[in-house]
């Protein structure tokens, strides 16, 4: 039982320690022609919003249009990103958390 605990506990340190690496992981999402840049982490989290230029913001309809599609772009790259991370953690846990059910 002791040993089922401490497997536990270890694999939510290394979930931790996947989480904290992610905070650091940067992604970009871009609109169409580069005009709206969103800066995003692995943890999916927005960090960023900046605009090619100041013109874009005289049409608000396609400012917010451009502003969703970067948004969308950058959460996507973010997903793939946490995915990878947590697939790969995944399998060097399985290993360990296997034996607690023998």
């Amino acid at each position: 039982m002791l040993d089922m605990i401490k497997k536990l506990q270890e694999a939510q340190q290394q979930m931790q320690a996947i989480k904290d690496r992610l905070e650091t992981i940067t992604v970009e999402g871009t609109s169409p022609g580069n005009k709206v840049k969103v800066t995003a982490n692995g943890n999916r989290k927005i960090k960023g919003i900046t605009f090619a230029d100041s013109s874009i913001t005289s049409d608000t309809e396609q400012l917010e249009d451009f502003i969703v599609m970067a948004v969308n772009d950058a959460i996507e790259k973010a997903d793939k990103v946490n995915e990878a991370e947590m697939k790969s953690a995944a399998g060097s846990m399985m290993p360990g958390l296997g034996g607690m059910f023998k």
